[in-house]
């Protein structure tokens, strides 16, 4: 037992009351304080990534008490991978906020930040179901209090959306609890793994029942089609560095469903046979059409990045979907491609936000500071889209391999090549609009106010996000070659089960190869 891998929940959970209670009227010392935190955050999930890699399994029970009766945090190679993403795009996040001055357009920006970064690394860390609810809920208030702050009408009419949609999949996730306890008598996932394959056949309606709801509430998070109704409206009015840090929000339902469904409900298991095949990679296909439909439809440049999210979890559940080392392998290596490139496109539509007085792209209009923004819109929009040479263009050709096996390989290779032209033409579009007709209108003879004027930290946090996507396309080997032995180790969950319930007999590690 380690009781470092504790600290990144600890950590935030200890700052958000300090800058409250310490801090409150010195955005300054706010700022110093969030930012430090973001710091040693990422140099502790470097740590535990490191200590993991060789695919050993860490753990810490809080009081003590040994699982199943006691709360588990649990460290692998998937749950540090995913906190080593949100910390090192919190912190680009932060740097942003900071530079835009975002920050000081509301009050308690920071403190609700750092409870944001709680619940997310809580929910990537936990071992437990009930504590995946219970950081589920944590991520929804704070992301609330961030989504409206600074205000405005159209912001808190998003918002209540968000939360009440985000209130239905709460509730889903109560009665799957309930049901899946009532059959097992234990919400902890280690333990579930074993006591599921021990249901006799003809009693297993309660736990497909339960198996249902969650997939339920996960696709929620994940916004995939039809649940995704909340994600437009809300990242395109939340705030522009919220909006960026929320593109790991929808990776929390993939990773649950990552977790849960190679864990505690595997493919072969007959009990939830057909799921991931009859019913997910369906719906995965169609959030990817629509997503890549809305890029080419959306009339305001924030709901087009919105969409494009949407399209980007499409590709992520369609290699997830799959349920095979080679899928899951694909889909971690999109998700660490879409986090940082959803989170450049917000971004980069808040400088053009900023630089042209709005993001209509039914109208012309001049921009400030056009050059710059252009080329990091037309990087963006090429890593987004899936074309070469960056990391988007590598992972899709990951996911079509992965389904070459498929039986639906021809509706997979067909739905994602077409949409990703449709995406590009989409994006073509709004450049142009945003960019090139920009010169055809003219432009004021009076002196621009530093207000329309982007600050050089914002470009600063973008331009840090895209060396990351450039960094993940050079070494794309050595990335997909991580994110394969993830995969392998989550085909093989016996060094987790026998570490967190520490039962003697088991592996300790799983095999090579295996």
């Amino acid at each position: 037992m380690t009781h470092w891998i504790v600290a990144p929940i600890i950590l935030p959970a200890l700052l958000a009351p300090l800058i409250v209670l310490a801090a409150r009227y010195h955005i300054g010392i706010q700022r110093v304080f969030s930012v430090a935190g973001v710091v040693a955050l990422i140099g502790l999930a470097a740590g535990l990534a490191w200590q993991v890699s060789d695919g050993s399994v860490i753990y810490y029970r809080l009081g003590d008490w040994a699982a199943p009766f006691g709360i588990v945090i649990v460290g692998d190679r998937l749950s540090t991978l995913m906190i080593l993403l949100t910390s090192v795009l919190a912190l680009f996040v932060l740097l942003y906020a900071i530079g835009s001055g975002w920050d000081d357009r509301g009050r308690h920006f920071h403190a609700l930040f750092q409870f944001q970064l709680m619940g997310i690394l809580g929910a990537f860390l936990t071992g437990d179901l009930f504590n995946l609810f219970v950081f589920f809920e944590v991520l929804l208030i704070a992301s609330y209090g961030l989504m409206i702050h600074a205000g405005g009408n159209a912001r808190l009419r998003a918002g209540i959306q968000y939360v009440l949609f985000n209130l239905i999949g709460s509730t889903l996730f109560l009665f799957a609890l309930g049901a899946i306890y009532a059959e097992t008598g234990t919400l902890n996932m280690a333990d579930l793994a074993e006591r599921v394959q021990l249901i006799a056949p003809e009693e297993t309606v309660g736990i497909r029942v339960a198996a249902v709801l969650l997939l339920l509430v996960f696709a929620i998070k994940a916004a995939l089609v039809p649940l995704h109704f909340w994600l437009p409206s809300s990242y395109a009015e939340a705030p522009a560095p919220v909006a960026a840090l929320f593109a790991i929000m929808t990776k929390v339902g993939a990773y649950a469903i990552i977790r849960v469904y190679t864990m505690i409900f595997p493919p072969d298991l007959e009990v939830t046979a057909g799921l991931h095949d009859v019913w997910l990679l369906p719906a995965a296909l169609v959030s990817l059409a629509i997503g890549m439909v809305g890029v080419l439809a959306a009339r305001k440049l924030d709901r087009l990045v919105a969409f494009s999210v949407i399209g980007s979890m499409g590709m992520v559940m369609v290699a997830i979907s799959l349920f095979s080392p080679a899928g899951i392998a694909a889909a971690l290596y999109y998700i660490v491609h879409s986090t940082f490139a959803g989170a450049v496109l917000f971004m980069v539509s808040d400088l053009v936000r900023t630089g042209r007085g709005n993001v209509d792209l039914t109208t012309q209009a001049p921009m400030i500071g056009a050059v710059v923004t252009a080329g990091m819109f037309f990087a963006g929009a090429i890593a987004m889209a899936g074309l070469p040479p960056l990391s988007g263009f590598l992972g899709k050709l990951l996911v079509l391999d992965a389904a070459f096996d498929s039986d639906m390989m021809v509706w997979v290779w067909a739905i994602v090549l077409s949409s990703s032209l449709i995406s590009i033409l989409g994006f073509a579009r709004a450049g142009s609009i945003v960019f090139w007709k920009a010169h055809s209108v003219e432009q004021s003879e009076e002196p621009v106010p530093d207000t329309n004027r982007p600050s050089t930290m914002s470009y600063v946090a973008v331009g840090g996000l895209f060396t990351l996507l450039s960094l993940h396309t050079v070494f794309a080997g050595q990335v997909h070659g991580y994110t394969t032995t993830i995969a392998a180790q989550l085909f093989a969950p016996d060094a987790y089960i026998s570490t967190v319930l520490d039962t003697p007999g088991k592996l300790s590690k799983p095999q090579e190869g295996h």
